[in-house]
């Protein structure tokens, strides 16, 4: 766990305080007082003594029947100059806005994907992105029935569900390749049905992330530019989308849509949903490049 110390004053009298409520119990030939001075020396002008005060490995680990928990180790340390934190982008560098309102500007005229609406998508994408590698961890190859064990391929369509963890993998890379392209300044562009996918579930999270304050924190987004276009999600469905083909494979009523040879493809000119194709690229579509490692 990495914790982010953002005020050591306050997190310092708050650790004093909690080490003045709390009763010790004194060795031998030493009082209670003692103890409580030598406790409240450890957490003086030291924010790693104050994290360790309060950080108790046992309280992660829930109450679930069949365990006990007989006892635990933990180190707390200074991370700085160990680990490497990855900065946020500079989403107003990345998404420059035009706001000149001139009637003939062909920028102000059309979409803008605006820095805090890219944020948004940008945390989102890994969010999602973790939750579907969590599953290939915790399920592998596993057939999805019970949806709601599924952090997030309960949410795929069902002809997803006997799918293997190499195919999984690369459904979870899929929103990686979207945060990439978000990560260069770009619009994300899904290449193959498996991005497209990615995509629907991406903006579909982005709009309940923005709306009920998870993902990116409010006041990170209160720093950047604002926009009429800001949080446009429907706007941005039919500009960053090509079509919506993909979500017909959620409607039993088109059973076997997904095959090229199939009447209904055919009728709607769908192309290969079948999940053996998923990340194929579109053949309007420049490939990803297929070296690119897996996040995870």
């Amino acid at each position: 766990m990495i914790i982010e110390v953002t005020d050591v004053g306050a997190l310092e009298q708050a650790v004093l305080d909690d080490v003045d409520a709390t009763p010790f119990h004194a060795q031998p030939g030493h009082s209670e007082a003692d103890a409580r001075a030598e406790a409240r020396q450890g957490v003086q002008g030291d924010p790693v003594g104050a994290v360790a005060w309060i950080a108790n490995a046992e309280d992660m680990i829930p109450d679930f029947p069949g365990i006990t928990v007989v006892g635990s180790t933990q180190r707390v340390a200074d991370a700085e100059g160990d680990i490497e934190i990855d900065e946020r982008p500079d989403f107003a560098k990345l998404f420059p806005l035009c706001t000149c309102g001139k009637g003939d500007c062909a920028a102000c005229s059309e979409f803008q994907l605006t820095p805090p609406t890219a944020a948004v998508m940008w945390a989102v994408a890994q969010i999602l992105a973790d939750q579907a590698y969590d599953d290939v961890i915790e399920h592998g190859d596993d057939l999805v029935t019970d949806v709601g064990a599924w952090v997030l391929f309960g949410d795929y369509p069902r002809i997803t569900w006997q799918q293997d963890a190499v195919w999984r993998r690369q459904a979870a890379r899929a929103f990686d390749d979207l945060t990439a392209d978000l990560d260069a300044g770009g619009r994300p562009r899904p290449t193959c049905p498996g991005e497209e996918m990615a995509f629907h579930l991406l903006l579909r999270n982005a709009r309940d992330a923005q709306e009920d304050g998870w993902g990116m924190r409010p006041d990170e987004l209160a720093m950047l530019p604002e926009h009429a276009d800001d949080y446009d999600w429907d706007t941005a469905y039919e500009v960053l989308l090509q079509d919506d083909d993909i979500l017909h494979l959620f409607d039993a009523q088109l059973d076997g849509v997904e095959d090229p040879d199939s009447d209904q493809n055919r009728f709607m000119r769908m192309g290969d949903y079948r999940p053996a194709a998923w990340f194929r690229p579109f053949s309007n579509a420049t490939p990803r490049d297929g070296r690119r490692p897996f996040r995870r």
